[in-house]
């Protein structure tokens, strides 16, 4: 077959900057997805902007940025010193060119490749931008990268600065929406990296005095923190630390103000450090685990000219601080080990709160051990005989796989036979894969961490997802949650939700878990189907095929044929992200759902039931919180 193909000078393509950018948008934006992700490509386009803005502040131009997001549209206005107005249109549509390569204009800048607002540029459906300089204007407008109206005001009121809007191309970026609180957060980090930096989004006002202790005050509420937030700062570096009840460990990593979320050779330093300073200071060489265990940090450095595993810039590849400098190992640990062990010197009440953490999780450790073995030996066993996890080809070679594939791998957590394997025979085989439960999960609210090596269920699924020792080696970008839409489907949600927030925090609060959506209803009639996620759509498709088109209501995943099934986890898969708001405390929350609090509960059940009114007969909705209440307490 081979031997047909032919290879001559009509083989060799040469793409233009945009055409390249719109073929292979993945080199330059990581994965696309519809923004249920908070790293999905619609707000990498927002951060490419943004940065460019922020760079300007940091040099000096600029203490106010104004951001507009509506559904679809996205504006972003500075007040640094413009784009100069010649260049305009080269610094929006020609690849490697910008200001950032003259190190001295920008030393310590995130942008140093002269791709990113070409990228969203190319990839935006309407790209206006507009520079103001010292009463002049240049205004230029692209559709897909392509230049359609130009323009120079020669007489403007404004002051200097940049504005941008632009609209994320439909057809790239397919059914996609903005969540707000991803956007929140994701500005949040630019306020907490720029003390004094005052950012207007939609209305609201974000604005941090006291940079990255101000980010953990959001992370970890008084009330499960350890000791007081442990805030230091120094040339180039700052950090944050301090220790809380949950388990697991939770970073936050920062580079030249950009939020790395898969780590690098800075948070590798860091965490090293830490174990290293508290080691020393308490002169006792204590399991590195049992240090970090519960540890809420976050760390931020500049560096000149970082090098970045991907155009994405989530992980630091850098070993230097710059040409000239130190390591960054040898920066971050010489940095921790000095200000770290002067502020426990300087400060034994947390020294001592810090110690008693420390004790409580070496206890717990020893006490586990022993199950823990058995455990351990019980998974790999049953990894080699049974069949709950049916893996993705992504794991079965790890080094042939590229990063961009790895992104793409998602994990369903099914229950029963039948969901599974309709599952299993409509997935992509390539990057989804499948754990089935067998029956309801254990409510485990309020259990130590010896019920996950203890409960089978639960220690073969952590060792699916590689977690035991943290989400740093987590196989699988996101795990999505696959139940039916009834009350027992609901309720073992509502486990595998406290399981993970009782033994695995991070892994929700760095946005790994979601639910998968499933359609309720099929409309159809000879010509045309429609699936309906919800009774609104119902009556819609209702009102557009006729009265006598056939309805289906699912009432689980089995029902559904593999082949329908295909559509539904493919390219327009509909997942709903778990997302903790900062004012959401784990402990409250699991403890009123999944606690023994049953006349409030079944009040707030019947009660938020109630927006079912035109559909479900009064009489109804107690007898319907009656059974989720029964269900759940089961």
């Amino acid at each position: 077959m081979a031997e047909n193909v032919k290879y001559n000078e009509e083989s060799i393509k040469s793409l233009d900057w945009r055409e390249h950018i719109r073929l292979r948008p993945g080199m330059y934006i990581g994965k696309l997805g519809d923004g249920s992700a908070q790293d999905d490509g619609i707000y990498v386009l927002v951060k490419e902007i943004l940065d460019n803005s922020i760079d300007e502040h940091m040099m000096g131009y600029g203490r106010t940025i104004d951001i507009k997001i509506s559904e679809h549209v996205v504006e972003v206005r500075d007040y640094g010193r413009g784009i100069p107005l010649g260049k305009v249109i080269d610094c929006v549509s020609k690849i490697n060119t910008g200001g950032k390569y003259d190190s001295g204009a920008f030393q310590k800048s995130v942008g140093l490749n002269g791709v990113g607002t070409k990228a969203v540029n190319a990839l935006s459906s309407h790209f206006k931008v507009q520079s103001f300089r010292e009463g002049k204007s240049k205004v230029a407008i692209f559709e897909q990268g392509i230049l359609k109206d130009e323009k120079m005001l020669d007489k403007v009121s404004e002051r200097n600065g940049t504005k941008i809007i632009f609209t994320p191309d439909g057809t790239v970026f397919k059914n996609y929406h903005f969540i707000p609180e991803y956007l929140e957060n994701q500005i949040w980090n630019y306020a907490f990296l720029n003390a004094g930096l005052t950012i207007n989004f939609n209305g609201k006002k974000f604005f941090s005095e006291n940079g990255l202790r101000d980010l953990l005050e959001r992370k970890v509420d008084e009330e499960s923190s350890r000791y007081p937030i442990i805030h230091l700062k120094g040339n180039d570096i700052e950090l944050a630390i301090t220790h809380s009840n949950q388990y697991g460990e939770e970073y936050y990593s920062f580079v030249n103000g950009q939020f790395t979320t898969q780590g690098g050779t800075h948070l590798a330093a860091f965490r090293e450090s830490i174990v290293k300073t508290i080691r020393e200071f308490f002169k006792k060489d204590y399991d590195a685990s049992d240090i970090r265990q519960s540890v809420v940090a976050a760390i931020a450095v500049r560096v000149l000219e970082p090098v970045f595993e991907s155009q994405t810039k989530t992980k630091l590849g850098s070993h230097s601080v710059g040409p000239d400098g130190p390591t960054l190992r040898t920066f971050v640990n010489d940095f921790v080990k000095t200000a770290l062990d002067n502020y426990l010197h300087e400060n034994p009440e947390t020294a001592n709160a810090l110690l008693k953490r420390i004790l409580q999780s070496e206890r717990e450790r020893k006490e586990i051990s022993g199950i823990k073995k058995l455990a351990n030996e019980r998974a790999k066993k049953a990894n080699l005989h049974n069949k709950k996890l049916r893996d993705c080809r992504v794991h079965y070679d790890d080094a042939k796989a590229d990063i961009e594939a790895k992104n793409q791998t998602m994990l369903f957590i099914t229950e029963g036979d039948s969901a599974s394997g309709s599952i299993t025979k409509s997935r992509d085989v390539q990057t989804q894969a499948v754990f089935s439960l067998r029956g309801k999960p254990l409510n485990c609210y309020g259990m130590t961490k010896k019920v996950v090596y203890e409960n089978e269920e639960f220690n073969l699924l952590q060792h699916a997802l590689n977690i035991e020792d943290g989400i740093e080696s987590l196989r699988y970008r996101k795990i999505v949650i696959a139940t039916d839409a009834d009350v027992d489907g609901m309720h073992i949600r509502l486990l595998i939700m406290t399981y993970f927030l009782q033994f695995f925090p991070d892994l929700v609060k760095n946005g790994h878990l979601f639910i998968l959506d499933t359609p309720l209803f099929r409309v159809r009639n000879k010509k045309e189907t429609i699936y309906c996620y919800t009774d609104e759509e119902r009556q819609r498709a209702i009102a557009k095929l006729g009265k006598s088109c056939e309805i289906t209501r699912f009432k689980g995943l089995g029902e559904i044929s593999p082949e329908e099934f295909g559509g539904f986890i493919g390219e327009d898969i509909r997942l709903d992200p778990i997302i903790l708001s900062k004012d959401t405390k784990v402990s409250d929350l699991l403890g009123f759902y999944m606690g023994k609090n049953t006349p409030d509960r079944q009040s707030f059940i019947i009660q938020n039931l109630k927006i079912e009114k035109d559909i479900v007969e009064e009489g109804d909705l107690t007898k319907k919180g009656e059974e989720l209440e029964e269900a759940e307490l089961s």
